[in-house]
């Protein structure tokens, strides 16, 4: 920016450009619980460029910066300020480099205009997929490690919404050489009604959480030993489902159908999920009504689609000897299979009224011994392999009852699906 040169830049659009980055860069709204944001700031660095070259488009973006209306702390803002400079600084002179003009295109610029702002556009992607990365694996957030599966169909989807997102700076663009500095509002208008919307979907998808996560306290609350149960075997689910390359959306659903396997034990009662001792056949029986019970109570609930399979199967077996229907290989639905291994590794993994948690390895072998009869053998290499990527923390541990009666403890399981073939098959 020091180095210039200055001459052919409108000083009028280029404050009019800092306002129009302030307002883009104010409205993104936060996702991920916080940790993350979109904005339409990328859409005015790349129309910038276009009209104001490299060097007006590190103006724009840098200044910007101090006046954006958002708590961030002052090496937040020198960072995202630089960030932006520099990938706007390296998109622009591409632009130059092959053929592009400064300055509104006009009708007659088109086609040929898209292939500079084309190549703009992916270099202006790639130095900000860069920096941000590198200050990610700096601060220790991400770590340089060979992936074993490269989730194709998600990287894809991720850049062309990207790709596409960045399009709209050379209508920005456009627009501004027909109408002039009324440009702004013209795009302004469209950006607080995108917001908008986006803010009604992020708000119904966490009312979708809230209303799951208070179904799972229900569950919970009958049940000292397994507090916390449901949101670990959603973390579990999605942790397979990410192995496997599942798209978001999957993911996304297979995290509900965690949440609310266990929703049906609202059914059983109390004293039953929580007796130390043997199951009589008539209590056994009824816990083993539970998926089909949690599937009556949220099969009206429209955005589970997937999830819903998931609730009512996951505790058959790949022999055929699980229930409630007694599906065999296959034939049980994906999700349900993916939640069985999921359901079965935090069990092992936590304290029941029954008996004391095993370690992760002890988990990992018994789900070894149980791939084949018992469990899809896919999902357990997805579980084991994501496992030794992120690792699993385990639950507190709380000291069962040490009554005699809970001695012989793992012969009559509490619908527990971690018990081993051998076991499963003498309390059945």
């Amino acid at each position: 920016m020091a180095l210039g040169p200055y001459e052919g830049i409108d000083p009028a659009t280029l404050v009019l450009l800092i306002i129009l980055m302030v307002v883009a860069e104010t409205i993104g709204t936060t996702i991920d619980t916080g940790r993350a944001g979109i904005s339409p700031s990328v859409s005015v660095s790349l129309a910038a460029i276009v009209l104001v070259g490299p060097v007006g488009v590190a103006v724009a973006t840098f200044f910007s910066t101090p006046f954006i209306l958002r708590r961030q702390n002052f090496v937040k803002r020198l960072f995202n300020g630089g960030q932006y400079a520099l990938a706007g600084y390296a998109a622009g002179h591409v632009y130059l480099a092959l053929g592009g003009e400064l300055g509104p295109p006009q009708h007659d610029d088109f086609p040929w205009a898209l292939v500079p702002f084309c190549a703009a556009l992916l270099v202006h992607s790639a130095i900000n997929g860069a920096l941000m990365g590198g200050l990610m694996w700096y601060l220790g957030v991400v770590h340089l490690r060979r992936p074993h599966r490269i989730r194709w169909r998600t990287l894809a989807t991720l850049e062309l919404a990207s790709l596409g997102y960045g399009m709209l700076g050379l209508f920005i663009a456009a627009i501004w050489g027909v109408v002039g500095a009324l440009a702004i509002l013209l795009v302004m208008l469209p950006l607080f009604i995108a917001r908008w919307a986006f803010d009604q979907c992020v708000a119904e998808q966490r009312a979708h959480e809230a209303t799951l996560a208070t179904l799972c306290q229900a569950v919970e609350t009958k049940d000292y030993y397994t507090r916390g149960h449901c949101m670990r075997v959603a973390k579990a689910s999605a942790m397979i489902a990410q192995e496997l390359g599942m798209h978001a959306e999957r993911v996304q659903t297979i995290r509900y159908a965690g949440m609310l396997h266990d929703v049906g034990k609202l059914g059983v009662p109390t004293k039953v999920l929580q007796k130390p001792g043997k199951l009589t056949e008539e209590e056994y029986a009824a816990i083993q009504l539970h998926p089909m019970r949690g599937y009556e109570i949220v099969r009206e609930i429209g955005f589970l689609d997937e999830a819903l399979a998931g609730i009512m199967h996951h505790h058959e077996r790949m022999d055929g000897r699980g229930y409630p229907m007694g599906l065999a290989g296959h034939d049980i639905p994906e999700f349900a299979r993916i939640i069985s291994v999921a359901d079965a590794f935090d069990c092992m993994t936590s304290t029941r009224s029954y008996r004391k948690a095993r370690s992760i390895e002890e988990a990992i072998d018994e789900l070894r011994r149980g791939a084949g009869p018992q469990f899809d053998p896919t999902m357990v290499d997805a579980l084991i392999a994501a496992v030794d990527e992120q690792g699993w923390e385990s639950p507190d541990i709380v000291e069962p009852p040490t009554d005699d009666d809970t001695a012989e403890v793992a012969s009559q399981d509490h619908d527990d699906p971690s018990v081993p073939l051998r076991v499963a098959g003498e309390a059945e």
